[in-house]
């Protein structure tokens, strides 16, 4: 190591061992020593100090050196974050980080002037015999003392990672720090959940995983080994991401947050008439479900005729509804089934065959020489189809049973989902079913006027929880609203509850973007709950691009500089006001303001909303005008989904485009969901003189062994409850097709690079056609960094979201719907969809976007903010007109905030 400084600092606990390393290693000798103190001299370099942790005076002999810089002692063992003090002092200095082979992590710091500080962390133990070698002639070091090792369990501070490259990441290394409140910033694409979640939080989940028995481990998820050299300093880590709260139709927001127990047990307790125990109050439970709905609360009825064709035979495909084609299986049994004649038409069976062709219970019949069961079609269709839950269900299944069954309340219960005797039970004149369909804010006064000794913990624990939910701006919801109807941001929330009260500390939360689906005005109650997190003694990771969230972080990672393979490199790691100053394009965007649009564009109509009812709203009129760019606002629960989604779309050229999962098997990629395979197939087979289908993944030439996935999927024997292992196919190594369909080539391109290209690289590897304008699509929505391949269900909502936007911007004069279009997107990234959005209304479309974020109210034609609040307080139109109206003279929450961001240029 070459020491290049006019003076180093080392700071470790164990003063002796420190100072016998540079003696063994580099010909130091002792010059002066004291109690946590120890001076070294060389004949060619510089003096080194060394300070034992806590020792903040220096000995008298020193101090002029120190203050005439010739000395730079410090008294920690956190390096990096001294490293931070100094920047947050004005300090201009730069840090990098390197591990040398003998075991210490050398930080090398460097000033304007080029004068280089090496600061060095040695934390492995000494070998206690002489390094004649070295020829120092130091004495053999003592040992350490017993207090070393207690406080060497300071020493982790800081999450250590070494050698990242998980999907896009660079080799990457750095340093977080422990119990501060770190937010990874970059642009979409730029490898921070690749790091964060893939990486940090992947590996602590697999390590806790694997401390438990096989059998244990079998019921849990397998979980490879992130791409890393070296993880250190790890704790356990919750993620507390967007994905959507599962489509169980029992799942409430109240059983998910355990409020409904907790009010369960206290009806059990104090409720009049005293009906049982808690379960007596559970739609989950046959004590206390609705016997008619079994606790689903909703009843269907099928309309006979959009499953059947009453003017046709079986023989003729009179059953309309999937998976009773003529000579199906299902078909089979029911036209040899003899109770009825597979060539009368349906119109002409008579009452009997009509009851067993729609009703028959199960029943045991021959077919041919095969015994088998029969169902009359209504009673299979039940419990085929109408058993499992809409959202599982597969695309057709889906639409047919939208198509054929019509859901309404149960008559039993009332929608309630419980008995009659649960439903008997009262405190303070109100049942545990109107408690449940109470907006959460209401609940929570009414639990706070209850008082009983008796149950006096219980209510206290839900009070808290009720406050909770309110605090993190979801006091709209009731606890009967179904979990599947969360938005992504409002799920994360939801399960962010559950760790607020929560007594563990020193954990590591992992968020996305917590601020998803938030106005202004919430942002800035998520922040308090994020530092009370930090505050309990916690790690808190966050991915933002908000400039709001970044603005309280202790530290800022910033990664870049680019997305997909120009990006995954560190471009900054330190303080918020160094992240300002660092040139970095996070940085150049942290005070970026868009201006109030000047002159907003004529609309050319309007689509009109009048008494609009839906959910919250209150009998709202409204048009929205054609031909411009309008954003409707308002805070979470407002009603603005319910006015645009529930009144414009479905209606004749509005184009809708959201966050929902996109449907297809893992074999979907934006090449096959945008179309873009089928030239790019013509293409090759063109180039080749072949045909088109063997450069398809799931035809022809296909990989025989992974049947063109590109993975294995292994079940384990001793851990059969768990999904199959995928592995990288052997055969093919995981490029999905036949060795003879890459010897195929255009333009020096096999299709397996092809699809493995970004999209911006693509897009100039095809300077013509078709697949140019579907990539040009990809790359205006801000998609660049995709690869054609990548599987649908890794993208991001807001990924998703702009995907569809592609799609659908080949459509011609349409009113486009987006629901919060930033989501995901870096502040740099905002400036091109407004760009797009743009371009979208001067093309001669409508764009509607239901959106919080100030630059896209203030890049806005017209503003439509509906509030005043959430919930019951929600749901009046509350501003309609110009951005510069709003600011010049509104006085709701978004003219607030809006005002505020302007004023900020």
């Amino acid at each position: 190591m070459q020491i290049t400084s006019t003076a180093i600092s080392l700071t470790v606990d164990d003063v002796t061992t420190s100072a016998a390393f540079l003696a063994r290693h580099f010909g130091y000798r002792e010059a002066m020593s004291a109690e946590g103190f120890v001076s070294l001299s060389h004949p060619s370099g510089p003096q080194v100090i060394f300070l034992r942790r806590g020792i903040e005076v220096l000995p008298e002999g020193v101090r002029d050196q120190r203050a005439a810089g010739l000395i730079l002692a410090l008294t920690v063992t956190d390096l990096p974050g001294e490293y931070e003090r100094l920047r947050a002092e004005g300090a201009p200095i730069t840090m990098e980080l390197r591990e040398e082979p003998w075991g210490e992590r050398l930080f090398q710091v460097t000033d304007p002037n080029g004068v280089v500080v090496q600061l060095v962390d040695w934390v492995a133990a000494p070998d206690t015999t002489d390094d004649a070698g070295t020829g120092s002639g130091a004495a053999t070091p003592a040992p350490a003392p017993a207090s070393a090792s207690a406080s060497a369990a300071d020493g982790h501070q800081v999450i250590q990672v070494r050698g990242a490259r998980e999907n896009n990441l660079d080799d990457l290394s750095l340093d977080i720090p422990k119990r501060r409140l770190t937010v990874f910033t970059g642009v979409s694409g730029s490898g921070k959940s690749s790091l964060v979640f893939g990486t940090i939080a992947a590996e602590s989940q697999r390590m806790i995983n694997e401390t438990y028995t096989a059998f244990i481990q079998s019921f849990m998820p397998s979980l490879g080994r992130p791409d890393v050299d070296g993880l250190h300093n790890l704790s356990a880590a919750i993620v507390v991401d967007q994905e959507r709260m599962g489509s169980n139709s029992r799942s409430t927001v109240g059983t998910s947050t355990d409020a409904y127990t907790m009010l369960r047990i206290v009806f059990s307790r104090i409720g009049t008439p005293r009906i049982g125990t808690s379960s007596a109050f559970s739609f989950n439970n046959p004590e206390g479900m609705c016997p008619r709905c079994e606790g689903v609360g909703q009843v269907s009825d099928i309309d006979v005729d959009q499953v059947v064709d009453r003017e046709l035979s079986l023989n003729e495909g009179a059953i309309t509804a999937p998976g009773f084609a003529v000579d199906s299986w299902y078909w089979q049994v029911m036209a040899h089934s003899g109770f009825y004649s597979p060539d009368t038409k349906l119109k002409d069976f008579t009452e009997r065959e009509w009851a067993d062709f729609l009703h028959k219970p199960a029943v045991k019949v021959r077919t041919g020489s095969t015994n088998t069961t029969y169902e009359g079609l209504i009673t299979k269709i039940q419990r085929t189809y109408l058993a499992k839950d809409r959202e599982s269900m597969q695309s057709h299944i889906r639409a047919f049973v939208d198509r054929a069954v019509v859901f309404a309340d149960c008559p039993g219960c009332d929608g309630t989902r419980i008995s009659a005797a649960a439903r008997s039970s009262r405190i303070d004149g109100v049942n545990i079913a109107e408690c449940s369909a109470m907006q959460i804010s209401d609940l929570a006064a009414f639990v706070r006027r209850i008082e009983d000794p008796g149950v006096a913990p219980m209510l206290a624990g839900l009070r808290d929880l009720l406050d909770s939910l309110v605090e993190i701006g979801l006091g709209y919801l009731s606890l009967d609203r179904p979990s599947a109807t969360l938005s992504g941001g409002e799920a994360q929330r939801v399960k962010m509850v559950r760790h607020l009260g929560s007594s563990l500390t020193d954990i590591t939360y992992v968020f996305d973007e917590p601020t998803t689906g938030l106005h202004p005005h919430d942002i800035r109650r998520m922040n308090g709950l994020l530092l009370r997190l930090r505050d309990k003694g916690n790690t808190v990771l966050v991915v933002e691009h908000k400039p709001e969230v970044i603005a309280i972080a202790d530290h800022v990672v910033d990664l870049g500089p680019g997305a997909g393979t120009a990006g995954g490199r560190l471009c900054y790691s330190g303080d918020v006001a160094g992240l300002r100053a660092s040139g970095t394009l996070t940085g150049d965007h942290l005070e970026h303001r868009a201006r109030l649009r000047e002159t907003v564009r004529t609309p050319r109509g309007h689509l009109s909303v009048k008494g609009a009812d839906l959910h919250n709203l209150k009998d709202v009129s409204v048009d929205v005008p054609l031909g411009v760019l309008t954003v409707v606002t308002g805070v979470a629960g407002s009603g603005k989904s319910s006015l645009i989604h529930g009144y414009l779309a479905g209606r004749d050229g509005v184009v809708v485009a959201d966050q929902s999962p996109i449907r297809g098997s893992r074999r979907s990629n934006p090449a096959t969901y945008t179309g873009l395979l089928n030239p790019v197939r013509t293409a090759f087979a063109k180039a080749n003189g072949v045909k088109a289908a063997l450069f398809s993944a799931n035809s022809e030439g296909a990989c025989p062994n992974c049947n063109g996935l590109g993975l294995v999927h292994t079940d384990l024997a001793m851990m059969a409850a768990v999904a199959a292992v995928a592995s990288v196919c052997e055969r093919c190594e995981g490029k999905r097709f036949t060795p003879e369909v890459l010897t195929y080539l255009l333009r020096g391109k096999n299709i397996s690079e092809v699809l493995d290209m970004p999209v911006a690289e693509a897009h100039a590897f095809f300077p013509t056609g078709q697949a140019r304008a579907v990539l040009g699509r990809l790359a205006d929505v801000g998609l660049g960094y995709l690869k054609l391949g990548q599987p649908l269900n890794t993208l991001s909502g807001g990924e998703r979201q702009r995907l569809k936007l592609a799609v659908n911007m080949a459509e011609k004069s349409s009113t486009y719907v987006l629901d919060e279009p930033t989501t995901g997107l870096h502040m740099a990234d905002v400036d091109k969809l407004l760009a797009l959005l743009d371009r979208l209304v001067d093309d001669g479309n409508s764009v509607i976007v239901i959106e919080h974020h100030q630059a896209v109210m203030a890049h806005a034609d017209w503003l439509i903010d509906i509030g005043p609040g959430g919930g019951h307080d929600g749901g009046r139109v509350v501003f309609e007109g110009t951005p510069a109206r709003l600011v010049a003279e509104a006085d709701t929450l978004t003219a607030r905030h809006l005002r505020e961001y302007v004023g900020a240029r």
